[in-house]
């Protein structure tokens, strides 16, 4: 064992046993007001100091209270779906694809090993190397160094990625297309759970952005011509055509308030599961809303199409 090994394993153990005796029965009340949680703070000191959630100290910033239940939150809306991959394989990859900070990659490893006990690696991709930097040091502060494994790259150029073979693939808050990134690659590589929270969806609000003003702007045309209700409404009307495209691709698809609204407005969650075939409808209704709201479409229709299966 080297030094440094030693002394980050000292530091752990030092820190839980703060942990422990901070997180009295008391405290640990006041700060969940009787919600069921998976991740409390006693036993997951580690994680939550590598999350930046818990002070040298062990107390949580009352800044950081919010942030701790979104975590929570957001780990029981994926649960049912982790259950199904539980009883399907005796270990779970993951790509999250642009991980950024890494938030959900540590969250699911841990509960993997932790609460589950049943092991889940995850790949993490980012183009950022600098984030990636610190994915890898708050991984090391987590103990999941195991588990986690991070690469800077694009995700249409991570070789990793494409060898990695994932049963799901989960992307929290990819701006814009970035999402459509990771639906399409999902898809490609066959993942039976795609998981997206999106984030910042512009690329249909630019198509409308470009029919505000015409005379053949129709029924649509109030929306189109105000830039603040064009980008609210197409944020909606972008993962509605989202759900649909995936239905067309044999997925079966949900869209869920992922964490409360009081908390962010970012907090839909478009969970995918693998179905037994594709739905025969959801293309003509795609078609049928593209129509309906001035004739501008997805590119992920385009990406998507080979990947439909009969």
């Amino acid at each position: 064992m080297s030094r440094s090994t030693a002394t980050r394993d000292r530091w752990a153990l030092e820190f839980e046993a703060r942990a422990h005796a901070h997180w009295t029965t008391v405290r640990t009340e006041e700060l969940l007001h009787g919600k069921a949680v998976l991740i409390r703070p006693a036993d997951a000191a580690l994680l939550l100091r590598a999350l930046g959630l818990l002070n040298g100290d062990a107390s949580m910033p009352p800044a950081q209270v919010r942030k701790y239940l979104q975590i929570n939150h957001m780990v029981g809306m994926l649960g049912p779906a982790f259950a199904e991959l539980r009883a399907r394989h005796p270990r779970i990859r993951l790509l999250d694809a642009g991980c950024g900070r890494s938030y959900l990659t540590l969250l699911l490893a841990w509960c993997g090993a932790r609460v589950w006990r049943h092991p889940i690696e995850v790949l993490g991709v980012d183009r950022n190397p600098d984030v990636i930097e610190e994915c890898r040091r708050r991984t090391a502060i987590a103990g999941l160094d195991e588990l986690v494994r991070f690469e800077a790259a694009a995700l249409d150029g991570s070789a990793a990625a494409a060898a990695w073979a994932p049963h799901g693939v989960i992307a929290l808050h990819a701006c814009d297309t970035a999402t459509c990134d990771a639906l399409a690659l999902g898809v490609g590589l066959e993942a039976e759970l795609l998981a997206v929270a999106p984030c910042c969806q512009a690329e249909l609000a630019r198509g409308w952005a470009d029919l505000a003003g015409r005379e053949t702007a129709g029924e649509l045309a109030p929306i189109w011509n105000t830039p603040h209700l064009r980008r609210e409404t197409a944020a909606h009307v972008t993962d509605a055509m989202r759900m649909l495209l995936l239905r067309a691709a044999g997925y079966q698809v949900a869209a869920i308030e992922f964490v409360p609204s009081e908390h962010t407005r970012k907090n839909t969650l478009i969970r995918a599961e693998r179905a037994p075939a594709p739905d025969a409808d959801a293309a003509r209704q795609y078609a049928a809303l593209v129509r309906a709201t001035g004739g501008v479409g997805l590119a992920l229709e385009h990406r998507l199409v080979p990947h439909r299966r009969a």
